[in-house]
């Protein structure tokens, strides 16, 4: 019997306006196993304030993968383990050095290698490691709150009382660059069964009972329904401040037996005629997780990047470190999830994201950061390069990247307007594919649009400020940037919005922001992969977290300093993410098809696209949505906007 692995990730905000989780999926080639035999999964939920909470889970997400696959082969499993964990941790210790405003900023973290059959892993936190078998859900991975702290004390006879003030949701480790207090690394490995389910996730799925995560585990027939299933049970479940969520799936099958087959098999098997080298640890099938509901407790005050540090009033015994939430796209991560991740959604990288790292992704799209390998590793992202769909037989018109013609419209109070670039006529494929983890981006659907006019750089404070004093609006903090070269930030969706309309009446001609079809396709700029410039991402091509750029990662730099896109577009891709038209939906089910802007929906959200200095790579892709209160300013969104024709 040979023993094979399915793996799907995503991750959703909750009711987060970002994404702090980071996730990513790595195969491994492995001389001793056939196709998809070896893995690597990777899940940080992180703390410390958007920026910083996002920081934290993408650069341990990338810096355990690179560590840990670079090794693969050569150390044993548990000493990769362990050293990928230490070098992620001093990771942490150098960028807090580097900026000490990131001083405070953490994660959590959950790490399984898979190979052979066999199982072992690293976890630091309260995010979760399941074991399904014969429809029986187990957590099997120690958790490092103040409640499983105590829970496991009981377990040893020797139950305490729980102290006054201290929340059962309070952490007891986490990865802050200082030493870290518990670590859960067990010697042996464990046996794993064909049949078997695995599920990383971050806390957000705290939400659901144990026993509603095992009876929707176990009637999903596959991983990637296993994964929407439990991030709409969520969703559906409507908790107040629910917190970012990520949710990793993996299947362990037989290659003589269906994915369907194995996953609602009524045992697991195990595989036979392989020698057994190693001794196994048994599966703690006893400690069934016992349904609870989980106490609210609000963190942000505590995790916000101004406070003095994470919890510090809890020293003592405890060395209590606060988690502002779990959950991708993935980048992220990003899920590469997106998720973005979206991004890793995790991104992700949330992502990855888990596109992405997610990010969330996405979370941070199921979701990660992409990071270099060596070449023997194949790379299963949040946002990883999907096969080409076949092309209808109705032929169509693909647009062409040809030099675009610019102009500037003049103003009625003197001056001009924003430098224009005319986008042509054309369709594209919008959204990702059904192979894709980000739900949010499918179905994949032809677009045909007229021809329209963009603006050829994000608006930049000076041409934004024009707006805001003939119109009596406050001026948004810039960030102490140069306000001619760097984009403008903390606007709303209403500022930007009005600000289209007042060029309206200054040049007499139709500027609004674009719709989430024209921003795509003009992203894009004529091409058919995940990036405009390729398949894979590449370093230094956007300011992103991730990018490998100089620049600061807390602030956007100026407008235009990378390449320009095929239609001669800059900074569609990363810097600051920018606000589009239409009324937030779930996904693209009945989206127009005409490029027109989408009206119903959660018109209290809206969407930005594009990514940001902030975000995991995951999140550069030119499908990646992120949602966003209307009336909420950002410190990484901005405006683009289009003029009709």
């Amino acid at each position: 019997m040979e023993l094979y692995l399915e793996i799907a990730g995503n991750q959703i905000d909750g009711a987060r306006d970002y994404q702090e989780d980071a996730f990513l999926t790595t195969f491994l080639d492995d001389e001793e196993g056939g196709a998809n035999s070896a893995a690597l999964i990777i899940m940080a939920d992180g703390m410390g304030g958007h920026a910083a909470g996002n920081i934290a889970s993408n650069l341990v997400v990338s810096t355990f993968n690179k560590s840990f696959t670079g090794s693969f082969g050569t150390d044993s499993v548990l000493d990769n383990l362990r050293a990928s964990l230490d070098k992620a941790n001093d990771a942490l210790a150098a960028s807090v050095r580097e900026t000490p405003a990131l001083d405070g900023m953490g994660c959590t973290l959950v790490s399984a290698s898979i190979r052979r059959g066999r199982l072992r892993w690293t976890s630091v936190g309260d995010s979760h490691l399941y074991l399904l078998r014969d429809k029986e859900l187990s957590k099997i991975n120690d958790d490092h709150s103040y409640g499983g702290y105590l829970d496991r004390m009981k377990s040893q006879g020797m139950e305490i009382s729980a102290e006054a003030g201290l929340s059962r949701n309070m952490l007891m480790s986490a990865m802050t660059g200082q030493e870290i207090a518990e670590i859960d690394c067990p010697d042996k490995p464990t046996q794993l069964l064909a049949g078997d389910r695995l599920i990383i996730a971050s806390d957000g799925l705290d939400t659901l009972s144990a026993g509603t995560i095992s009876q929707m585990s176990a009637w999903s027939p596959n991983t990637r329904e296993c994964v929407d299933a439990l991030l709409k049970a969520v969703e559906d479940a409507g908790k107040p401040r629910q917190d970012n969520t990520t949710v990793i799936v993996i299947d362990v099958l037989d290659r003589g037996t269906t994915a369907a087959t194995a996953s609602t098999a009524g045992h697991g098997t195990a595989a036979s005629g392989e020698p057994d080298h190693e001794a196994t640890q048994p599966i703690r099938l006893d400690e069934l997780v016992a349904e609870a509901e989980v106490e609210e407790v609000d963190f942000q005050a505590a995790a916000e990047p101004a406070g003095p540090g994470m919890n510090k009033a809890m020293a003592g015994a405890i060395a209590a470190v606060v988690v502002l939430g779990v959950g991708a796209a993935a980048y992220y991560m990003l899920g590469v999830g997106e998720k973005p991740a979206t991004t890793i959604p995790a991104q992700t990288v949330s992502q990855p994201t888990p596109e992405k790292i997610v990010s969330p992704m996405p979370k941070p799209e199921p979701p990660a950061a992409v990071v270099e390998v060596p070449k023997a590793v194949k790379k299963v992202l949040k946002v990883a390069p999907k096969p080409r769909e076949i092309v209808p037989e109705e032929p169509r018109a693909v647009a062409t990247a040809i030099p675009a013609r610019e102009f500037r419209d003049r103003l009625a109070s003197g001056g001009q307007g924003p430098q224009m670039v005319n986008i042509p006529a054309g369709s594209f494929e919008m959204g990702s594919g059904g192979l894709s983890t980000a739900v949010e981006e499918r179905p994949r659907h032809t677009v045909r649009l007229p021809a329209f006019a963009m603006s050829k750089y994000e608006i930049t404070f000076a041409e934004y400020a024009r707006f805001a004093t003939a119109t009596k609006r406050p001026l948004p903090d810039n960030l102490a940037l140069d306000k001619e070269t760097h984009p403008v930030v903390f606007t709303s969706w209403d500022d930007a919005h009005y600000y289209g309309k007042w060029l309206s009446r200054e040049t007499g001609k139709r500027y609004r922001l674009p719709t989430e079809a024209e921003w795509e396709y003009a992203a894009a700029g004529g091409s058919e992969t995940p990036y405009w410039w390729g398949f894979e991402f590449k370093q230094k091509m956007a300011h992103c977290f991730g990018c490998g750029t100089e620049f600061d990662p807390r602030k956007p730099t100026r407008v235009g300093r990378f390449m320009a896109n095929p239609f001669g577009l800059y900074d569609t891709a990363g810097n600051v993410s920018e606000w589009v038209q239409d009324c937030y939906h779930l996904n693209y089910q009945n989206a127009p098809v005409d490029g027109s802007k989408w009206e119903g929906g959660e018109c209290s959200y809206r969407i930005s696209r594009g990514g940001s200095y902030d975000s995991p790579p995951k999140s550069l892709r030119h499908a990646k949505r992120t949602r966003l209160k209307a009336v909420n300013v950002y410190s990484n969104v901005g405006i683009r906007l289009v003029r009709e024709r």
